[in-house]
């Protein structure tokens, strides 16, 4: 989430409101303006709020980029810490205007709960969303990500898509996300990976084949993992052996994340942004893989044991310095 992006471009467009009509030089140099000193502009409850997210999302990632400093108990301590601190910025967010939804999604994401009640809370507010907002959205044309104040009610869907995966609800994360895509096309937030996984759990072959073919079958880790899993899935062993070659080959790091998955912290709100191609694409791809990869019996296993793939697994992770650890550990 650009928050700070989102906030120039809100309170630009609201100014830009009051003083209709307004030429696009005219609005290039608000948005200028705007951009030079956001909080002169914010004057109302709405974006006062959706101010606070912001400031407190970057103090937040501030401090995780100390994290590597940090031994486990400190880790543990800081964590804590600033979750807290979000959750309770959140609030006063929400006390300015009930209806910030972003103030909503990341309060509930930032508290360690149990997956099952994180979904419940989030379909609750999924609801409530769409009672308020359903005729607004009703009424855009293309892409609904390019309406800035619609982007929250998107985030919402993407991260309920999510917890679906992890509550095993699968027939739902692919409805929600094929919603999503009917809404916003473009998929700023990547929904497609989410709904390649949930397809290929469902063994939704015929589904995947439509997805992969409507990103035109460039591939990336979501899909390439999605089609050795799936692949292995249906039985077909001679084209999931092909499938986890191409994962390896093309995903960076693909052998060593899928043999010793890395840990990733909670999405605050939306997927970490990442460079295509790159080590940190995989490590989403397999964090978000691992609930349907953790129900398949012996998958790790299988793929661990087909030609040069441990070898490459162990490769990878001594050539970059990172620590190998046996399962039994």
């Amino acid at each position: 989430m650009n928050a700070q992006e989102e906030l120039v471009r809100r309170l630009a467009l609201k100014r830009k409101q009051k003083l209709d009509p307004l030429s696009d030089e005219a609005f290039a140099e608000l948005e200028l303006a705007v951009r030079q000193n956001p909080l002169g502009f914010v004057d109302d409850d709405e974006e006062q709020a959706f101010s606070l997210i912001v400031k407190a999302l970057a103090t937040f990632e501030e401090s995780v980029r100390d994290d590597d400093l940090r031994d486990d108990a400190q880790y543990v301590a800081e964590r804590k810490r600033r979750l807290d601190a979000l959750a309770a910025t959140c609030q006063q967010a929400l006390l300015l205007d009930e209806n910030c939804l972003d103030a909503a999604l990341i309060a509930e994401l930032a508290v360690d709960r149990p997956q099952n009640e994180l979904f419940e809370r989030l379909f609750e507010l999924e609801a409530r969303a769409q009672d308020r907002l359903g005729a607004l959205e009703a009424g855009v044309t293309g892409d609904a990500w390019t309406n800035v104040f619609l982007r929250p009610r998107l985030r919402l869907q993407a991260a309920f898509a999510r917890t679906c995966i992890n509550t095993a609800r699968f027939r739902m994360a692919v409805d929600t996300c094929t919603s999503l895509l009917a809404t916003a096309p473009l998929d700023a937030l990547g929904a497609r990976f989410t709904c390649a996984l949930a397809m290929v759990r469902l063994e939704d072959e015929d589904g995947f084949n439509w997805l992969d073919a409507r990103e035109g079958r460039h591939g990336n880790a979501w899909f390439h993992l999605s089609r050795v899993i799936l692949m292995y899935k249906l039985g077909r062993m001679s084209a999931a052996r092909r499938a986890l070659r191409g994962f390896d080959r093309l995903c960076v790091g693909g052998a060593y994340l899928l043999l010793q998955p890395t840990y990733v912290d909670v999405y605050l709100p939306d997927r970490p942004s990442f460079v295509p191609n790159s080590f940190e694409e995989t490590m989403l791809a397999v964090h978000e893989a691992d609930p349907i990869i953790a129900d398949i019996p012996d998958f790790a296993l299988w793929a661990s044991s087909q030609p040069d793939f441990l070898a490459s697994a162990q490769d990878y992770c001594a050539r970059n310095g990172f620590e190998w650890r046996s399962w039994d550990e």
